[in-house]
């Protein structure tokens, strides 16, 4: 039976691989595209580029929508389309003409999430209230949505944790069914008392809920599960769960109720579920390429009125994947539809494709910047969380031919491919090798992980580099090891962070990835309208990729790491991995300890262990003071603890480049992210750095790189293979590296700025301060947080230069632009 199935699977990619014979040449030309080309429109096409590289061409006619749409839902007599939109700035329910797609309804709304279901008579159409742990109800009435009184399940965040996300009504027992992702439970509602008649407790958290047609059970899928949950409507209980992928969401049923579609965005799949057996008849593979990596993020499902296709939305694809899908034993794929960014449902309606897209089809400009900043949370007009408006895309379901051109389009729209995930673009003789498993005279690394500056802010005053003096908080008299790096080795002023907020930075600096649950949930946090983020793990299974983290890719390549306060919360590791290979005397997130202390106690593990010959493969360092407490009265000013961090880094290079081991080491230095922070070029613009005997010498390279990029020339260092398709995408920092080694050590810059320096001001950025949550990283929110940094550095009436979000990065010349001599 498994060798049956198996069979199937790799049948079912045969058409595809046929596919990819047709869009060869566009893998290729991808694969020699000149690097350093930034985000833009492309000239001579209608394609987009976006900054993590990947292009849009989205089909069909679109309609603006609000603010990060998660959910469509079609009426029953097919003429309406309902969205919620559930993002960071204005959530919402909107009613749409499915003939036109015209904008009928807008209904502003405290708090949504996905959840969305009409009535089964179309007259009423229920709203999930997110973290507000309410159903939003209204009456539909011609073209307009009248609120009713809502369904409560609680009180607000933070009062009580329940989280609403799937909703699903029973018109027969007239009951509303509600699946819950903070509590993980099922509610059931009666819709005549409008009360709660019981609440279940599921196995994990709960995404979708969807009725079978005969009214017999419900289906959920559980999100941080691997499952779906049958619930028994008549016993009112639940039955055996059917085992699936990772990160089971959006549900799709046949007509009669005999095969359920489960989408699984952290597998690139779609499980096929024979109801009656109760088990998995198929798995789907919903990827470009076969065997692909984490990053296609399927998130949405949708069948064909006579149940004979399959739509699944792509998210971190930006397509739709198409399968036959008549024979329940074999189906097939027929091909893709691009779409707008980060799709995150499809309908069908008629022969209309619906396809709505998160992040609509482009990313949007902020010259004027953020205005006002609260301090309660991100309430700016213009904050880079509220730029994701998303878009409702039309168009006739394909044909065969539409089909066939469509695919070639979305192939074209990809920077991945598997010549390029086998063998990115690096030159014969680099100590960055060709491939992974090849060798490499660099056999330890040393990746150190710090907590969200841009460029501008730290390297802005460096004349070779492309900064603005005027945002550089912590110039060469704060950071004077820090510039001096950049002197001595590689000066990166083109480095971009994968990250968009901080919310989602040490998943996207250690697996080259954000899961569906990370992009869907850190806009309800950061808005002040609750729910837990992950950070560093918090969440468990449902926050992480599907095959885990950084740490678990050496586990199973036989490479040997060591973490020092990554992954590591009030001094207990949040994964098993870490608490296996972790430094306990090395302090995680405490802006209480200062880095240099840090540094003492890594010096004394590290020659400890170089003396016993058990140095790893991969060390991962935390240095977080330079997030610095703000302007908090009492506390380290900003430019000690930047100071503390600088000196720090000094004396770990210094102590590093007088070892034994120095002349087959590397250290590469990333921010998390950059906290929406002032830089002339782009908020997502930040510092990077590399150090080593065989990194250039006194060089600067403007090519733009990214997280991710810097991920991937980690792995090829060590053997390790990509975590997503986006480090597997990613330019690795070749050009930073020179086969000739120089091993000359590094020399420590004594300090220039007191490090015990206390803010004495209780003034208007003290008293703010008070209200930024410092336990952990990045619970403060970060463009308020920023502000506070530079009133305490500038003065209390100093104005932050707003955040310059260059949606479209200026086209940059196609070619590799370098300057510097190696030495």
């Amino acid at each position: 039976m498994i060798l049956s199935s198996i069979n199937r699977r790799l049948a079912s990619l045969l058409p595809l691989l046929a596919l990819l014979s047709c869009t060869g040449n566009s893998a290729r030309k991808a694969a020699t595209e000149a690097p350093g080309v930034l985000p833009g429109p492309i000239a001579g096409t209608t394609q987009t580029r976006l900054p993590n590289g990947w292009k849009l061409s989205p089909a069909g006619t679109a309609t603006p929508l609000g603010d990060l749409p998660l959910n469509l839902q079609i009426s029953p007599d097919g003429r309406l389309a309902a969205v919620v939109n559930a993002g960071w700035g204005k959530n919402s329910v909107q009613l749409l003409e499915v003939a036109t797609g015209k904008l009928l309804d807008t209904k502003e709304v405290p708090a949504a999430w996905a959840g969305l279901a009409f009535a089964p008579d179309g007259r009423t159409l229920y709203a999930s209230g997110g973290q507000h742990n309410r159903i939003h109800t209204f009456r539909v009435e011609g073209q307009k949505l009248l609120a009713d009184s809502a369904l409560v399940l609680g009180q607000k965040w933070p009062k009580q944790k329940i989280g609403v996300t799937g909703l699903a009504v029973d018109g027969r027992r007239q009951q509303l069914y509600a699946v819950t992702r903070e509590d993980n439970s099922l509610y059931t509602f009666d819709l005549k008392t409008r009360r709660i008649l019981r609440t279940l407790r599921l196995p994990a958290e709960a995404y979708a809920v969807l009725l079978s047609p005969d009214g017999a059970r419900l289906y959920i899928s559980l999100w941080g599960g691997h499952a779906v949950a049958v619930y028994d409507v008549e016993t009112e209980q639940l039955m055996p769960s059917i085992p699936v992928e990772s990160h089971p969401n959006d549900l799709a049923l046949t007509r009669d109720g005999r095969r359920l579609f489960v989408a699984n965005a952290n597998s690139n799949s779609v499980s096929v579920i024979d109801t009656r057996a109760g088990r998995v008849t198929e798995t789907l593979n919903t990827a470009l390429f076969p065997a692909s990596p984490a990053g296609s993020t399927p998130d949405g499902v949708a069948l064909s009125a006579d149940d004979s296709q399959l739509f699944i939305a792509n998210a971190d694809n930006n397509c739709v994947a198409v399968f036959d899908v008549r024979d329940a034993a074999a189906s097939r794929p027929l091909g893709f539809v691009p779409t707008g960014w980060y799709p995150t449902a499809v309908r069908v309606a008629g022969a209309q494709l619906l396809v709505l897209s998160g992040k609509g089809s482009t990313s949007r400009p902020n010259p004027n910047g953020p205005n006002p900043v609260r301090d309660e949370g991100e309430k700016g007009d213009g904050y880079i969380g509220g730029l994701l408006h998303g878009a409702l895309s039309r168009l006739p379901v394909p044909d065969e031919m539409a089909l066939a051109a469509y695919s070639t389009q979305v192939y074209a729209n990809t920077p991945f491919n598997k010549n390029r995930e086998a063998a990115p673009d690096v030159p014969a003789g680099n100590p960055v090798p060709q491939r992974v498993g090849e060798s490499s005279p660099i056999k330890h690394v040393f990746y150190i992980i710090k907590e969200n500056r841009t460029y501008d802010q730290v390297l802005g005053d460096l004349p070779a580099g492309n900064g603005d003096v005027s945002l550089c908080l912590f110039p060469e008299k704060v950071t004077p090891n820090h510039h001096a790096l950049t002197r001595e080795f590689v000066l990166l002023d083109n480095f971009y962070v994968d990250a968009e907020v901080s919310a989602d930075g040490h998943n996207w600096s250690t697996a080259a990835y954000a899961t569906d649950f990370v992009e869907k949930t850190w806009p309800s946090n950061y808005s002040g309208r609750g729910g837990d983020y992950d950070f560093e793990g918090s969440k468990g299974e449902v926050a992480e990729p599907q095959d885990g983290f950084l740490w678990d890719y050496c586990l199973r390549a036989g490479r040997t790491f060591r973490s020092y306060g990554e992954f590591v919360f009030q001094g207990k590791p949040t994964k098993p991995a870490i608490a296996a290979n972790y430094c306990k005397e090395y302090a995680g997130f405490n802006l209480k300890v200062k880095d240099v202390d840090r540094e003492k106690v890594w010096e004394k593990d590290f020659d400890r262990l170089v003396a016993a010959g058990q140095l790893p493969n991969l060390s991962i360092i935390r240095l977080p003071n330079d997030h610095t407490y703000g302007a908090r009265k009492g506390e380290l000013s900003p430019l000690s603890y930047a100071a503390d961090n600088d000196l720090a880094l000094g004396r770990l290079i210094e102590h590093l480049s007088n070892s034994p081991v120095w002349k087959e080491s590397v250290v590469m230095i990333v921010e998390d992210d950059a906290q929406n922070g002032p830089d002339h070029i782009d908020a997502h613009r930040s510092t990077a750095y590399l150090i080593g005997p065989y990194i250039r010498r006194n060089a600067v390279v403007h090519t733009a790189y990214t997280t991710s990029g810097m991920l991937r020339t980690l792995e090829l260092i060590l053997g390790l293979p990509p975590m997503s398709q986006y480090d597997a995408a990613a330019l690795p920092l070749w050009a930073c590296f020179t086969p000739k080694p120089n091993f000359r050590p590094y020399t420590l810059r004594p300090a220039t700025t007191p490090q015990d320096v206390r803010n004495t001001a209780f003034n208007a950025p003290a008293r703010r301060s008070l209200k930024f949550d410092m336990s952990r990283e990045d619970a403060a929110p970060d463009l308020a947080f920023n502000e506070n940094i530079w009133q305490a550095i500038r003065g209390e009436k100093s104005q932050m230069p707003a955040p310059r979000r260059a949606a479209f990065l200026r086209e940059a010349k196609a070619k590799h632009e370098e300057e510097g001599d190696d030495d």
